[in-house]
Formats: C-alpha cells, sequence, structure tokens
C-alpha cells in the first residue's frame, strides 16, 4: 500500500489529471447503471446499456467538461477540503440538470427513460464522485482512521505523541488538519468552553469541558494540549493556563491571527507558550497620531538599530511610512541581520521608504554629526547602551563611555545638526540604582535634561565657547524589563528545561517588570511625541512578577514537575544562585512621586531633579578623567555624587580594578 501510494503521489500532474478523468468517467457510468437498478430492480430491468447507449454516451461527454470548468481536477488529494466538496456538487449537480434535458428531449423522439433516474444518477454521483475523493484523501495521507478515534475497534498505536486541542473553533480545526497531514502529532481530542458543543465530535475528535480535563487525558492518554485561541486576550489566555498549570500536559501554542495573516507563520507552526500570556495583560491600542507625530515623511535615525529594542523600532517605525530610515549600529552582524529582514519587507509590501545602514559607534560624534547633517535627520531614537547589568558591572569603563558619552556624543550632535525630536531609551534601573549600568542611564538621563533646559548652550569639550542654538526637543522614555530580549530570563529558562534543568533564580524574592518588545517599543514612539522637551516618561509596566513563581509557572506548562523536598522526585529543580554585582531585588519606576498623567493611559510624565549644564560639564570632566586613569574607586564616587540614590552594593567588580590590586 505505501509503495503504491507513494508511486501515485510520483505521478506527473498530467498523467494524475488523465487517470482522474478516466476514474470520472468510470464512475459516472456506474451511476448511470445504478440508477437504473434502483428505479426497476434486477429482476425486471433489461440490459440499461444496450437499450440506452446514447445515454451512457451522453453522461460522461456532459459531466466531464463541467467537472473541468468547475477544477475538480485541479484540487490537490491530500489537502481535499469543503471548497472542493461544494464544487464537486455544483458540477454533479448542473451536469444532472443538462443530461435531464437531453433526456426530455431525445424521449421524446426515441425510446423514454424514467424521469426518476435522472434523481438517481444524481445523488449516487454525488456518492460515488465525491467519496471517491474523500476516501483517496484519506489514503494519501496515510491514516484511513485519522478521524475516527471515537469509533470503536479503530484505534491503533504509532508511536505520536498524543495532544488535545484546545479551541474546537477555526483555527482547532485548521490545526487538526495540519497535524494530520504533517504527523507529527496525533491529535486525540477537543477542549472548548462552548457548552452547546461539549461532548459532541467534531473532525473526528470527542470535545470536552475544560473541567473535565483529567477525564480527557485517562480516555485518550493526550500528553500535551495545544492552545488554538488565536483571537483570545490576554487575559483569558492567563486564566486558562492557570488552569492548566495543575495538569501533567506540556502546553503549548498556534500563532495569533496577525502572524497568520501577515505570512509569518503558518496555522502549523507550534511554538511554547507566550510568556506574555501569563501577565494577563492586553495591550493598549496606539494613538495614530502620536504615532506618525515625530516619523510620518520625515528622516528618521535609529541607533543601536540590531538590538531588541532598536530593531523593534524600525520595524514599526517602517510602518509609519518615513521618507529615509537610518540604521546605526556598531555590531556588523546585528546591522546585517536587521537590513536583511527590512528589506525583504520593503520588498513584499512596496514601501516607498529608503533604507539605509550605518555602521558606526556612538562614541564617535564626528561620525553622528556627519550622518546627521547629511541626510538632515528629523527624529533620533538613541537605543545603543549597555543594559546587562553584571556586564558593566565588570567593565565600568566601556559603560560609561557608551552609555554616558555615547549618549552626549549622540545629543550634541542632534542638537548642532538641528534635529527636531530627540528620543532616548532609559531603564527602570536608573531609578535609586545599585549598579554601575543603572547609574550611568541615569546620568545619560541628567545630561538630556540639563541640555533641554539651554537655548543655547556651550557643549561639551569645545574649546572655542560658541554658542550653539538649541532646536532640539530632547525626551526620555523609562521602562522595566523586555520579554525575549539579550540577556532576559525567559531564554533562560526555555533553555534550561530543554537540557532537564535546574533553573537558575537568584534571590526567591526577586521581582521584575515585564513587557513585550513590540508594545514596548509602541509606546516608546509614542511617548517620544509628547512632551515640550526634558520630560521623563514612564511606561505603565503593571504589576511587579516573581521570578520564581514565572520559573515555577514555565516548568508546569512544559508538562514536568517541581523537584523539591516535598516531591523529590519531580522532574526540575529550582537552585538560588544569589545576587550577582549590582543586582537588586525590587525595581523601580520613579524616584520620586511626582507624576502625572498624560493623554496615553499607559503613559506617565515624571518631573524629577536635574543639575545645571554648566555644573554636569564639570562633572563629566572629572569623570572622563578617572575613567582614563583606571580610577575606579575615584569613578564610583562621582557616580555616587551626581546619581542621586545610587547606593552600589558591594566591592567594585570591575576585571582590571580587581586584577591591579592583585599586583604586587
Amino acid at each position: 500500500m505505501d509503495s503504491l501510494r507513494t508511486y501515485l503521489l510520483s505521478l506527473p500532474r498530467r498523467q494524475k489529471r488523465i487517470l482522474q478523468v478516466a476514474t470520472d468517467v468510470v464512475l459516472v457510468w456506474a451511476a448511470l447503471w445504478l440508477a437504473f437498478v434502483v428505479r426497476l430492480g434486477m429482476d425486471e430491468m433489461s440490459n440499461p446499456v444496450k437499450l440506452h447507449l446514447w445515454l451512457f454516451i451522453c453522461a460522461p461527454v456532459v459531466a466531464v467538461p463541467l467537472f473541468i470548468r468547475f477544477g475538480m481536477y485541479r484540487a490537490v488529494m491530500r489537502y481535499f477540503g469543503n471548497d472542493a466538496l461544494i464544487a464537486i456538487v455544483k458540477a454533479v449537480s448542473l451536469s444532472s440538470l443538462v443530461l435531464g434535458f437531453v433526456v426530455y428531449w431525445y424521449s421524446n423522439h426515441q425510446s423514454v427513460v424514467p424521469r426518476s433516474i435522472i434523481f438517481n444518477y444524481w445523488w449516487l454521483s454525488l456518492i460515488m464522485v465525491g467519496g471517491l475523493r474523500l476516501a483517496m484523501r484519506q489514503y494519501f495521507l496515510g491514516d484511513w482512521f485519522a478521524a475516527a478515534q471515537h469509533v470503536p475497534f479503530t484505534s491503533r498505536e504509532d508511536g505520536l505523541p498524543r495532544v488535545a486541542i484546545y479551541g474546537a473553533g477555526a483555527a482547532g480545526n485548521q490545526l487538526v488538519a495540519a497535524l494530520r497531514m504533517g504527523r507529527v502529532m496525533r491529535p486525540v481530542a477537543f477542549i472548548d468552553d462552548d457548552t452547546s458543543i461539549s461532548d459532541r465530535v467534531i473532525s473526528g475528535l470527542q470535545v470536552y469541558k475544560p473541567k473535565h480535563i483529567q477525564r480527557m487525558i485517562d480516555a485518550t492518554g493526550a500528553q500535551e494540549i495545544l492552545l488554538a485561541i488565536p483571537s483570545s486576550n490576554r487575559a483569558r489566555r492567563r486564566e486558562i493556563l492557570g488552569f492548566l498549570e495543575c495538569f501533567p500536559l506540556h502546553v503549548r501554542s498556534v500563532p495569533g491571527f496577525m502572524d497568520l495573516a501577515s505570512g509569518r507563520v503558518k496555522v502549523d507552526d507550534i511554538q511554547e507558550v507566550d510568556i506574555a500570556d501569563l501577565l494577563g495583560r492586553d495591550a493598549v491600542p496606539a494613538q495614530d497620531e502620536l504615532l506618525e507625530h515625530c516619523i510620518k515623511e520625515q528622516c528618521v535615525l535609529v541607533t543601536g538599530a540590531g538590538g531588541s529594542i532598536g530593531s523593534e523600532l524600525c520595524r514599526q517605525i517602517l510602518s509609519l511610512r518615513p521618507t529615509t530610515l537610518l540604521l546605526f549600529e556598531h555590531s556588523e552582524f546585528n546591522l546585517y541581520s536587521i537590513l536583511s529582514e527590512l528589506e525583504q519587507r520593503i520588498t513584499r509590501e512596496s514601501l516607498s521608504v529608503r533604507l539605509l545602514p550605518i555602521l558606526g559607534s556612538v562614541r564617535n560624534e564626528g561620525k553622528l554629526l556627519d550622518v546627521m547633517k547629511t541626510w538632515r535627520v528629523d527624529t533620533v531614537y538613541h537605543a545603543a547602551a549597555y543594559k546587562h547589568v553584571p556586564m558593566v558591572e565588570h567593565n565600568i569603563a566601556e559603560g560609561v563611555m557608551n552609555n554616558v558619552i555615547g549618549t552626549l556624543n549622540t545629543a550634541q550632535a542632534a542638537l548642532q545638526a538641528g534635529v527636531s525630536n530627540f528620543v532616548l531609551i532609559s531603564t527602570d534601573k536608573a531609578v535609586r540604582p545599585t549598579n554601575v549600568m543603572g547609574s550611568t542611564k541615569r546620568l545619560a538621563e541628567l545630561t538630556l535634561q540639563a541640555l533641554s533646559r539651554e537655548l543655547a548652550p556651550v557643549l561639551f569639550g569645545d574649546t572655542t565657547k560658541i554658542l550653539r542654538v538649541n532646536k532640539t526637543r530632547f525626551t526620555m522614555v523609562r521602562f522595566g524589563n523586555v520579554l525575549g530580549s539579550s540577556g532576559s530570563v525567559i531564554p533562560l529558562f526555555h533553555k534550561q528545561i530543554k537540557s532537564g534543568g535546574p533553573l537558575t533564580v537568584t534571590h526567591p524574592k526577586i521581582t521584575r517588570y515585564f513587557m513585550t518588545i513590540p508594545e514596548a517599543a509602541q509606546l516608546v514612539i509614542q511617548a517620544g511625541s509628547m512632551g515640550q522637551g526634558g520630560d521623563v516618561f514612564v511606561l505603565d509596566m503593571g504589576e511587579p512578577v516573581r521570578i520564581v513563581e514565572l520559573a515555577e509557572k514555565m516548568i508546569h506548562l512544559s508538562g514536568l514537575s517541581l523537584r523539591t523536598e516535598k516531591n523529590p522526585h519531580g522532574d526540575i529543580a529550582i537552585e538560588f544562585t544569589g545576587l550577582r554585582p549590582g543586582e537588586k531585588l525590587y525595581e523601580e519606576l520613579l524616584i520620586g512621586n511626582n507624576v502625572v498623567a498624560t493623554q496615553h493611559p499607559m503613559i506617565m510624565s515624571a518631573n524629577e531633579d536635574h543639575i545645571a549644564w554648566d555644573v554636569l560639564k564639570i562633572k563629566l570632566t572629572e569623570l572622563l578623567s578617572a575613567v582614563d586613569q583606571d580610577d575606579y574607586a575615584r569613578v564610583r564616587q562621582l557616580l555616587r555624587d551626581t546619581v542621586s540614590g545610587y547606593t552600589p552594593d558591594g566591592e567594585i567588580v570591575d576585571w582590571i580594578y580587581q586584577q591591579r590590586r592583585l599586583e604586587p
């Protein structure tokens, strides 16, 4: 059977169609002959072929051209669906009607044909032509019993993992069809909240209520649950995931409708549960006027364009139709990756956006100024920064030069080039920081706050003392962790689960704010369109999440159990490794309580302390001098004096500093 199936599938398309046509001719003759049998019976019937040869000639002559016209020979048997069945009904019905007219006309001149023959021919043709195609679909799929798990004596063991589908709607049924064709998993049941279809059979699968999941597991042996509820909001998905946690099932999901519609994924692209669903918060719809204000028909520059936030900013900016998008990035690989992705999208969507990749560092102010003047940049989104707390703690000089001086260089270049809008991507770690990364990001904020209050400042490092007219509106947007960014805990947990654990958490009480990258980027763009200059905008991150609880949920939703002292035979343990250098238990978004609402419900404006530009320039000069001398104790002290609330935790762990202390 397998060799015959392989042979038939390997035939050229022309031969397949000839075979189909020949089969349909035989089926039409068989249906017509049976129509006489049904009408006259075997005892009284003479040979209808001899009596009505003309009718047996006319039937395929009428039917086959109509079958061709309705596309019955264009349908691929393996993907035979409802549209093909409807085409068969139309083609058979029309061919029966035409044959009826032929019989009526010919019977008036020659032999009489019972009129009920046409009706019998119609329903027999439907059964035979349509039924054979349905049977062949199952045959080519290689599974005669795929749609009959509920029928006694039809189950068989094939070694495929058994999965239940949560959601018996359109997405769930498409997923079942895709799984049956792919033969990687065996769907065994539906779970659905709709009580009107509970205990029914859809696509050959029993539909269970959520409260009967354990009964479903016992009856079917399901090992996984696939969520096929792309239209549900995050609050509902979080509720479902919380309910499923208590069952020994690996929970995964199919993509959402937007991903399916965009062509990025297919319905059978199974993925791990989106951690955003565990947060249970839906994104607030964007305000178009805020999104377009600083981008539409303008030249936009994104620094750090290849990073997690920078690349998402580029994706969303592209949708807002700028005239030119400049990708400024120091990593050649990251720049190539985001450039390739955006070029493909521009070609696919026929966008009229000029895309320019620029390889460079924000520590090169001359390069930045040259770029901004050459392309007459209107808006800058400054996302370039070192954000990994322990890494910056061990490399203090690089953290200062990239986060502080890099921001200073970019801001001063924007001021000299007459850029209209400048938006700094900041972090919640800038609030009462305990680490170098957070303190440098807060110092970057202070730099922009100071510059925004100067109508004609003398720039830092400018020995000519020339006053520069300030036409740039500087704003800062501060938010917490984004899901899936470089250094995020979520990919680490996925990797550790796949390797069998343990999951490493620094402290049992550590909490973090989380937001998806697309949502954060969208809010950054909208926040950057607000304010008068020097504004610090804070995104509403929702409630903080305990990392250990997140780890437990990910273990349970992977179909595994948590190994503890009470459950020593569990699958995966959680180990606490201790806080890393500079790491805080809790993150904050505001330094003080002076916060006001804005026109966007997810964006707040913080009124925070600032330092005068002339005073800040002196601090920056001292800081640069300390960095040049590798005097990291002095660097720490200067950061403490400048950044309000900076209280470093522990000793200095910079690699150079530690090595020099060990030298005799």
